[in-house]
């Protein structure tokens, strides 16, 4: 069962998005929060899988509770004019992010791609995301080691540039699930990277995407 604990500071956009993944049999909404600082506390308390975490709520903004979060993934709930927002809230830890206006079956599957160990990179928001915000943050202090990445890890690393699921990995290279998520795991390994977001934010900053 998939614990998901929804942050975001308006009721009616909590109560929708517990209707839509309550209605599911392998998730449960664990509880809900209004600000930043009780987003951290019930996830202390209740240990969810994911956070929902809107960006825009009073006391503590998602950015700043998402930096606090340790051990929960954390999927931010974004809309087109919050760009520089996501890419600083991606910077902090989060697991990826999801425009509010998506479709429930999109978030449903945004909840299980998370909640399953991979990033969920909204490819109608990506570019232009990382065209207009990452350029402005701080390039890495070393130099990534792309050198040490195998041809075919290469590849893999664009396609998560592109927002890409292991599963649509395997298919665009037409190779097994599971060889996927070994290239993602590989290659964060040789780059030093915490998770594929970080690759991501990576592969945008050296032109890769």
């Amino acid at each position: 069962m998939i614990r998901v604990l929804i942050a975001d500071d308006q009721p009616l956009m909590r109560q929708g998005f517990r209707m839509i993944l309550s209605a599911q049999p392998d998730i449960e909404v664990v509880g809900e929060a209004d600000t930043g600082a009780v987003a951290i506390r019930q996830a202390a308390a209740l240990r969810p899988d994911v956070v929902l975490m809107d960006i825009q709520m009073p006391v503590l903004d998602g950015i700043a509770a998402t930096r606090e979060l340790t051990g929960t993934r954390v999927l931010i709930l974004t809309t087109f004019g919050n760009d520089d927002h996501v890419a600083a809230a991606l910077i902090a830890g989060a697991s990826g992010f999801l425009l509010k206006d998506t479709t429930p079956e999109q978030l449903i599957h945004a909840v299980r791609v998370v909640a399953g160990g991979e990033a969920l990179l909204d490819p109608a928001v990506t570019r232009r995301l990382i065209e207009r915000a990452l350029p402005s943050l701080a390039r890495p202090a070393v130099t990534p080691r792309f050198d040490a990445l195998t041809s075919r890890e290469m590849d893999v690393l664009r396609l998560l540039a592109k927002g890409l699921s292991n599963a649509e990995i395997a298919t665009t290279l037409v190779i097994s699930e599971a060889t996927a998520k070994t290239h993602v795991s590989r290659l964060l390994s040789k780059l030093g990277l915490r998770d594929r977001v970080q690759a991501v934010v990576l592969a945008h900053q050296n032109g890769l995407g």
